[in-house]
């Protein structure tokens, strides 16, 4: 005897996981979540698909402070201001900016990495 699978079957025995194609999904607040196109928190490993996932290297906000912005660019919109010995976490430096978060659960954005320096141990 031999048993067929319908369209329908195949369907429901591949779309199983957390990463199913099934349509579009909403993006989450990128100034909250610690996520890009590119790369991801690795403490989202598992909720959100990307090529790359960063371990975070931590580092403390200099005197003086820094300002956090949504992109790499002096003229990004300012999203809050890293008080002195604040912990970064560093996740990529594209040129002198570098891209992070404060925590898993944001805020997130970008530092001019001279603000930055590591933490020690």
């Amino acid at each position: 005897m031999t048993v067929s699978a319908t369209p329908d079957d195949a369907l429901a025995t591949h779309a199983q996981g957390p990463f199913v194609l099934s349509g579009p999904v909403e993006r989450p607040d990128e100034t909250r979540v610690p996520l890009r196109g590119d790369v991801a928190h690795i403490g989202l490993a598992g909720k959100y698909f990307v090529p790359h996932y960063a371990v975070p290297q931590p580092r403390g906000v200099m005197p003086g402070g820094a300002v956090l912005r949504a992109g790499p660019s002096d003229e990004a919109a300012e999203l809050c201001t890293l008080l002195e010995g604040d912990s970064f976490e560093l996740l990529d430096i594209t040129g002198s900016w570098a891209w992070g978060c404060l925590s898993l659960e944001g805020p997130v954005g970008y530092v001019h990495i001279d603000r930055l320096e590591p933490v020690a141990k």
